[in-house]
């Protein structure tokens, strides 16, 4: 693996587990695809730390069990501003 993958996928971690964001709001904070994003945590965090990768995963597969709240949500703000703006 090149350096700059490996410095890439380990400041990726870093932030997954301090913030805990999505894997989309990590891909905004690093330009890059939600696809490279995944693929680090997934498939190349492994090779470096596995320790970490599994605490990685714990926080995407909550991520990804929540999603259909955080949906929910932001579909309600949505028509609630939309209705106060009539």
């Amino acid at each position: 693996m090149k350096e700059y993958i490996r410095k890439r996928v380990l400041d990726i971690c870093n932030h997954i587990m301090e913030t805990k964001h999505t894997v989309r709001q990590t891909a905004t904070v690093f330009g890059v695809s939600k696809s490279t994003v995944h693929k680090d945590m997934i498939e190349r965090l492994p090779e470096v730390n596995k320790r970490l990768a599994a605490k990685v995963k714990n926080i995407l597969e909550l991520n990804k069990a929540e999603r259909h709240i955080r949906g929910g949500e932001a579909t309600r703000k949505k028509y609630k501003d939309e209705k106060e703006d009539e």
